[in-house]
């Protein structure tokens, strides 16, 4: 061994002696957590939000298909809602299934080829293999179910059989939510839902939810006797509801006339939190406000995991579902979710903590160069997120610039995570013993070079997915030196801090 690399050795084991005894000195005192006060939520009952599968666990399997509600009541809360979407058989059966075509949802297509027709349905010409024009008998003993949304995987298609309503409340759910989206077409069809539910008594039926005010309007006595819960549905806003032909945004102005043949109103999520052009949240309407002052619950629905949704959640769905109940300003009454398992764990186990989030035994949290999906990776910002969200460790992986100064930055490349492309081309070289590809390296540049450059946050799915992180912080923070990271990790008397040694043959 050579004597340069004996300094080096010798460097490296000062350090981690004067790092070791740096972590003894900074581990924060065990915290005795506060009693949780009990749960307040604001809801117009003060009740906890409802959970309401839409078809089961539908993010996993074929909406509605028996192991999508298996698995939601033995996965979600114990109060869980079951959804099902009503569709008439042409002998009048319901059956469970998302749309009046079959096409999306079932085998329905490689059976009968040449049977696709095309009907007016709310004075739009729509075309498929449409549920009605089929016998129960036909679709239970051919038809198999198939996952609805094509992103979603393919591995149980054509293996379920469809759904009838009464399958569904055999298994007997916590509770259970019918959607009639299509009854004014199917009267002209000579099918009632009206007629079915009466033929079911409305036994075991929760819910039931239409956006025809007439529908509502023709079982609301049999329903007032079941105690069965009237929902009046919101479709876009531009749409016309179809008793009334009148636009929702018209009918949304007053609220307090549904409060006449509803007691609650289900409304898309961007009825309450809208989004603008850039991705981000726009502030919260007045609606669920003004829903409870008329005395109506409000359910929103359009939730998934994997959805893509507002840049502020940082593709986190449970973060979307506490800013519909624990905003501190008003909680809507319950969710319709594909994931209820996500649903159900933000409510009871995420909502209402203050930074007291539960954990599992003694399970670290561990950044990777702070909350690095935020903010740009190892930048003051970052670390700040990433301590304010309620890390225990956080991470700094040592590079080195050409005046000998310790910074935190995760490569000694500094191309993907700064502008110095744009600067210090000229720098680029070749170090095959770090990449095989050129680069601008850390240990080319001063530290003051190196602080001119704008920090970058790195999206990993960017380029195949389009997956881009936070845009709106894409060049925010500064990075900081290994010295202020460890007294930035003392001040805030995180659990520890993680050093990581990188390319350390050519700090020096």
């Amino acid at each position: 061994m050579h004597a340069g690399s004996i300094k080096q050795h010798a460097k490296m084991l000062r350090f981690f002696i004067f790092f070791f005894l740096f972590i003894h000195s900074c581990v924060a005192a065990p915290k005795i957590p506060a009693a949780v006060p009990a749960t307040k939520w604001l809801t117009l009952n003060g009740q906890e939000p409802a959970v309401v599968a839409r078809g089961g666990f539908s993010g996993l399997f074929p909406e509605s298909s028996a192991s999508a509600n298996d698995l939601a009541i033995s996965t979600s809360s114990p109060g869980l809602t079951m959804l099902c979407n009503l569709q008439m058989t042409k002998d009048g059966v319901g059956l469970c299934l998302s749309d009046i075509r079959l096409d999306n949802a079932t085998t329905i297509s490689t059976l009968f080829p040449k049977a696709q027709k095309t009907y007016k349905v709310y004075g739009q010409d729509l075309k498929g293999w449409f549920v009605l024009d089929y016998s129960a008998d036909t679709i239970f003993s051919n038809v198999s179910l198939v996952q609805n949304i094509f992103s979603r995987p393919s591995i149980f298609d054509g293996q379920m059989p469809v759904s009838a309503v009464e399958d569904v409340l055999g298994i007997k759910p916590p509770k259970f939510w019918l959607s009639v989206q299509y009854d004014a077409f199917y009267m002209e069809h000579k099918l009632s839902a009206a007629a079915y539910l009466r033929s079911l008594r409305f036994r075991g039926i929760t819910f039931i939810s239409s956006p025809e005010i007439g529908f509502l309007k023709s079982i609301g006595m049999d329903a007032l006797r079941a105690k069965t819960k009237l929902i009046f549905e919101f479709k876009d806003p531009e749409a016309i509801e179809p008793t009334t032909n009148k636009k929702y945004s018209e009918i949304l102005k007053n609220l307090a006339a549904i409060k006449a043949f509803a007691s609650g109103v289900l409304v898309p999520k961007d009825y309450i939190w809208a989004l603008d052009s850039a991705n981000y949240l726009k502030p919260a309407s007045t609606f669920v406000a003004d829903a409870h002052k008329a005395g109506l619950e409000v359910y929103a629905s359009g939730f998934a995991n994997d959805y893509r949704t507002s840049y502020n959640y940082s593709y986190d769905p449970s973060a979307e579902y506490l800013q519909f109940v624990d905003n501190g300003q008003f909680s809507v009454d319950g969710f319709i979710t594909d994931f209820p398992p996500t649903a159900s764990q933000a409510i009871s186990c995420l909502s209402h903590q203050k930074g007291n989030l539960p954990k599992i035994g003694n399970a670290l949290v561990i950044t990777h160069n702070g909350a690095s999906g935020e903010y740009p990776g190892c930048t003051d910002l970052a670390y700040q997120k990433a301590v304010d969200d309620g890390a225990d460790v956080i991470d700094c992986s040592v590079q080195m610039s050409k005046d000998g100064i310790a910074f935190c930055h995760d490569s000694a490349d500094i191309t993907a995570t700064t502008n110095a492309m744009t600067t210090f081309m000229s720098r680029a070289t070749s170090v095959p013993e770090i990449q095989p590809t050129n680069g601008i390296f850390s240990f080319d540049l001063t530290w003051a070079e190196i602080q001119s450059l704008k920090p970058q946050i790195q999206s990993p799915f960017s380029t195949s997915g389009g997956f881009q992180r936070n845009p709106a912080n894409k060049n925010a923070g500064k990075f900081m030196t290994l010295v202020d990271f460890l007294e930035f990790g003392k001040a805030k008397a995180v659990t520890g801090v993680l050093i990581n040694i990188q390319a350390s043959l050519f700090h020096y």
